[in-house]
Formats: C-alpha cells, sequence, structure tokens
C-alpha cells in the first residue's frame, strides 16, 4: 500500500491522471475488484463518471444519473461506506438493483473519496460476481481509499496553483501591452483591466487573455444601453 501511496503522488498536479492512476491502482490492490470507477456527483443529484477502467462503473453511474438512487448516491448522502454483497438481492434501491445485476454487477464497494464544494466523490469497486468482497477487502478498500484522497488532494491543489500562476503571468502581460500603447503605469493599467471587467461580470483573468490574443481591450459596456 506504501508503495501504491507513492506511486500515486507521482501525477504532480494533473487531476486527470491521478483519477486514472486512482482507479486503475484500486483494481489491483483491492481483492476481488473486478473493475473501478469515481463518481462525481454534483448538487447531491446529478451523476459523473471519471476514470472507469471498464464500461461497467460508467453504465453503473449512467443508470444512477437516470433513477436517482445507487449506492454512490448513498455514500455521499451519509458521508459512509457502502457494502452491496448482492445486488440482485439489494432492496434498498429496487429499481437500480434489478437493472444493475442485468448488466452484469454482482457486488460493489463505495466509499467517500473527496469533497469539493457542492460535488462529492465516491470511489466505487465494482465485482461481477455475487459476495465478491469480504471484511478484508473492504478494510483495504478504505486504507486505499484514504491514500488516494490523499493523492487527489495534492494534484488538485497543485492544479489550482498553476492556474493561479498562469493567470498570474497573462495578466502582466496585458498590463504590459497597455503600459507601453497607452503609457500607463503599472497601476493604472491594472485599474483598466479591472474597470473592463467588472462591467461585464467577467473574470480578470479572461480579460487580460483576451487583449493578449487579439490586442485589443474588451470595452465595458455602457450602464445605461448606449453600447
Amino acid at each position: 500500500m506504501g508503495q501504491v501511496a507513492r506511486s500515486l503522488q507521482e501525477e504532480h498536479g494533473d487531476v486527470d491522471a491521478t483519477l486514472a492512476a486512482i482507479t486503475s491502482a484500486a483494481v489491483s490492490s483491492v481483492p476481488g475488484t473486478d473493475a473501478c470507477g469515481i463518481s462525481l456527483v454534483i448538487g447531491k443529484r446529478r451523476v459523473e463518471s471519471r476514470a472507469p477502467t471498464s464500461d461497467l462503473p460508467r453504465d453503473m453511474d449512467r443508470l444512477q444519473d437516470e433513477l436517482g438512487e445507487g449506492p454512490c448516491l448513498t455514500s455521499v448522502q451519509t458521508q459512509h461506506s457502502v457494502r452491496v454483497d448482492d445486488v440482485r438481492g439489494e432492496r434498498r434501491w429496487p429499481r437500480f438493483a434489478e437493472q444493475a445485476a442485468g448488466r452484469g454487477l454482482g457486488s460493489l464497494l463505495s466509499f467517500q473519496l473527496f469533497v469539493t464544494g457542492d460535488n462529492l466523490g465516491p470511489l466505487n469497486l465494482h465485482a461481477g460476481e455475487p459476495h465478491a468482497f469480504d471484511e478484508e477487502a473492504e478494510s483495504v478498500g478504505l486504507v486505499f481509499a484514504s491514500h488516494a484522497s490523499i493523492a487527489l488532494a495534492g494534484a488538485q491543489q497543485e492544479d489550482r496553483l498553476r492556474t493561479a500562476i498562469s493567470t498570474r503571468d497573462v495578466i502582466g502581460q496585458a498590463k504590459g501591452i497597455l503600459m507601453e500603447r497607452v503609457k500607463l503605469t503599472a497601476d493604472q493599467a491594472f485599474t483598466v483591466l479591472v474597470r473592463a471587467s467588472s462591467h461585464p461580470n467577467r473574470r480578470l483573468g479572461d480579460i487580460a487573455e483576451e487583449l493578449t490574443a487579439t490586442g485589443v481591450l474588451p470595452q465595458p459596456r455602457d450602464p445605461g444601453g448606449g453600447g
């Protein structure tokens, strides 16, 4: 498990690559797992599939999104792990259970993985046979999910820092263009960019990026509608 944790940390800020590394490592690390996916649950209702290792996790996410019920939604709502030993006999989500069994799901483990604002993401381990996961698999899965959460949090933080640095650089370039073209000071150029972004309610970074790409500063709209 220590080796798995180190390998997850090696993705260095690439969130998508980290998600793919997590699901791939889960299949080889947790006994009984045939496939794995991460369900991004938006607003505790809409389900999107992230980094599935096969069609099965993707199908299960789509099914839960359509029906509005299932283990990953319960995991999000309760903030607890969910274990399904035999999908065909499951009574908590009867519509999901019937259709999931028909699509090849036998048993499942779902662990809460990360929380970002209102978007929650369980790590879902799938098996084609019933009773594929025992107590040992559940314990290993809990430890794995803890390592995966740390790796994912680190990747997300690096991604935010990289975005912030990139935005800062673009704003600096845009300020330089205004300082050279209109003979403004650095503070005056920044004020112009802020004013240009405030009226159309666009991000400062987007205004700066448009200026550096086109050479044209987007003009704020006249509040009175005069253009």
